[in-house]
């Protein structure tokens, strides 16, 4: 039994094309989140910085606390994974076929 994955998969690496990149490098979003945890308004912050409550929050979820080093091995490790996924699920049905 020899499976070759020879299929071309062309929406590998899409998805980062489609998506909208952030203004944000991730030593501003480490600064900007800082800020916040220092005592600044956090009205203020939204304001200075033109960001939504949503978006702190969804910072803070995801990277409060990092560094910038950190914020960026953590985009990498979520970048791999979401990749690995998507080459697990093309292969599924595969398996599938040939074992049953």
């Amino acid at each position: 039994m020899n499976l070759e994955l020879s299929a071309e998969l062309p929406w590998l690496g899409e998805e980062r094309k489609r998506m909208k990149a952030s203004k944000f490098t991730e030593a501003q979003k480490a600064f900007i989140l800082k800020q916040g945890e220092q005592g600044t308004p956090v009205a203020k912050i939204f304001r200075m910085a033109g960001i939504s409550h949503a978006t702190d929050c969804n910072w803070q979820k995801k990277c409060g606390g990092l560094l910038p080093d950190e914020m960026r091995r953590l985009k990498a490790f979520e970048d791999e994974n979401n990749w690995l996924r998507k080459i697990a699920a093309a292969l599924t049905p595969d398996r599938e076929m040939v074992s049953g």
